[in-house]
C-alpha cells in the first residue's frame, strides 16, 4: 500500500493533477483516508520506499552566496511563506505565515488553495496587522510570481504591492536560507497549532492559530529582542498600516509606479531568469547570486542586476535592459494613499 501510494502520488504530480508532495507524510495521510487498520509510521514510509528504490538521487549541491538584506528596524523587511498541512481526512490546508524579520512580529491564515487571489487577500492581511514594510519578501509559487507560462506577466500581487507602495522582494529559487526568519517561525507555528491536534476544518485551524500569534506577540523568548517582546518591539516605530476597510479590488489593478526585485542566480550561459525571460549580464560569473531590479516608471521601465543588495557600500550595477510594457506606468497621487492608509505621512 506504501508503494502504490507513493506511485498515485508521483502520477498525480507528472500529470500536474496534485501538488508535488509525494513524501513520508503526504503518503501517510493519503493512507489515512484509506482507513487502514494501521497506519504505518513516517520512518516505517521512508525505509519501505527506501527498500524499494522509489528514492531520488540527490545531485551535488552548489552552495551561492545570494545578496541579502540587513533589517535593522521595524517595517523594514517582512518575509511571507506558505507552509503546507493536512487536515484531518487528508484535506490540504495551505498556511500562509508571515513575520516582521526585525521586530520577529507574527500573523498567518490558513486557505483550502494557494491560488493568486488567496495570495492577494494575505497580503492585505499582513499589511493591516504587521504593517506596510519597504520589503515585503515572497517565494516564487505561481500565486504570488505569476506562474511559468507567459513572459513578463506581471500578475495580481505584483500590481497590488506596487498599489500600496511596498517593494516585493522574490526569494531565490529552491534557497529557504534567504526566507530564514519565516521559515523559522514555521516551526514554532507548527509545533503549537498542528502538532498533536487533530484539526477538522479551516475555522479550527485560524482558532488555534490565532491563540499561538497572540502569545507569541507578547512572549519574551527571543534573545535578539533583549527582554522585550515582538509586541513591545513593533510598536516602537509607527509605520502605517492598510485600513481595515481595504479590500482586493474586483478589477484589474493599473501599473503604478515602484519597485519589485528578485534574487536570483546566474546560469552557465552568464543569463539570469526573471519572469520567465532570460536575461543578459555577461559581467557576472556563473553561480554568482545576484540582485535584479525592476523599476517602473511613467516615463521608462529598467531592469537593472546587480551584485549586491540595497545599501551595501561596494554595490556595482552589472547590466540594464529596457523593460518593454504594453500598458502606462501611473505616478502614485498622496491622494490614494491618504485613503487607504491608517496614517499617512508623506515623509
Amino acid at each position: 500500500m506504501i508503494i502504490e501510494t507513493r506511485s498515485e502520488l508521483e502520477a498525480g504530480t507528472a500529470l500536474g493533477s496534485k501538488l508535488k508532495y509525494i513524501g513520508a507524510r503526504a503518503i501517510r495521510t493519503e493512507l489515512k483516508g484509506k482507513k487502514l487498520h494501521k497506519t504505518p509510521s513516517r520512518a516505517t514510509i521512508e525505509r519501505v520506499v527506501k527498500e524499494a528504490e522509489m528514492t531520488r538521487s540527490k545531485e551535488p549541491v552548489i552552495k551561492i552566496s545570494y545578496p541579502h538584506l540587513k533589517a535593522n528596524q521595524p517595517y523594514q523587511l517582512v518575509q511571507v511563506d506558505i507552509v503546507p498541512h493536512y487536515l484531518k481526512g487528508g484535506t490540504r490546508a495551505a498556511c500562509f505565515n508571515a513575520i516582521d524579520v526585525f521586530s520577529k512580529y507574527p500573523t498567518g491564515k490558513a486557505y483550502p488553495q494557494r491560488r493568486s487571489v488567496d495570495a492577494c487577500e494575505f497580503l492585505i492581511l499582513v499589511w493591516q496587522e504587521i504593517g506596510v514594510p519597504h520589503y515585503t519578501q515572497v517565494d516564487n509559487e505561481g500565486c504570488f510570481s505569476g506562474g511559468t507560462t507567459h513572459q513578463r506577466v506581471l500578475g495580481k500581487v505584483v500590481r497590488l504591492a506596487l498599489s500600496v507602495k511596498t517593494q516585493l522582494l522574490f526569494s531565490p529559487v529552491y534557497h529557504p536560507k534567504s526566507n530564514a526568519q519565516v521559515e523559522r517561525f514555521h516551526q514554532d507555528y507548527n509545533l503549537h497549532v498542528w502538532q498533536d491536534t487533530y484539526l477538522s476544518d479551516f475555522k479550527q485551524i485560524n482558532r488555534q492559530a490565532k491563540i499561538f500569534f497572540a502569545n507569541y506577540r507578547h512572549s519574551t523568548h527571543h534573545s535578539a529582542l533583549k527582554g522585550q517582546t515582538p509586541d513591545q518591539v513593533h510598536s516602537l516605530d509607527p509605520g502605517h498600516k492598510l485600513k481595515s476597510t481595504f479590500s482586493l479590488p474586483t478589477t484589474k489593478q493599473p501599473l503604478y509606479a515602484g519597485r519589485i526585485h528578485f534574487l536570483r542566480k546566474v546560469d552557465p550561459d552568464r543569463q539570469v531568469s526573471v519572469l520567465n525571460v532570460l536575461w543578459a549580464v555577461p559581467s557576472a560569473v556563473p553561480n554568482q547570486g545576484v540582485w535584479v531590479t525592476i523599476d517602473f516608471k511613467p516615463t521608462k521601465t529598467t531592469l537593472s542586476i546587480y551584485d549586491q543588495a540595497p545599501g551595501s557600500a561596494h554595490r556595482h550595477c552589472l547590466k540594464t535592459h529596457p523593460f518593454p510594457l504594453s500598458e502606462p506606468v501611473l505616478p502614485i497621487p498622496d491622494q490614494r494613499l491618504n485613503q487607504i492608509y491608517v496614517n499617512h505621512n508623506p515623509t
